[in-house]
């Protein structure tokens, strides 16, 4: 795991376990195969829970808790 990734995501989401399930769900979107919503190569080594943390990170998924 990224741990550039991962500080600039707990910057967006505060609440830990929020962040977690968030980027877990994420991730296994993408590793099912859905398209990456941040520039990536086409031999970009970079794990699904890497670009998911990215992801959140850039802002191109907002993670709230519903009420």
């Amino acid at each position: 795991m990224n741990e550039e990734y991962l500080e600039r995501a707990k910057q967006k989401v505060s609440d830990v376990r929020l962040l977690i399930n968030a980027a877990s769900k994420r991730a296994a979107e993408l590793a099912k195969g859905a398209k990456p919503l941040v520039p990536t190569l086409p031999n970009d080594e970079r794990s699904s829970l890497d670009l998911a943390l990215l992801e959140i990170a850039e802002g191109v998924i907002v993670v709230e808790l519903c009420k």
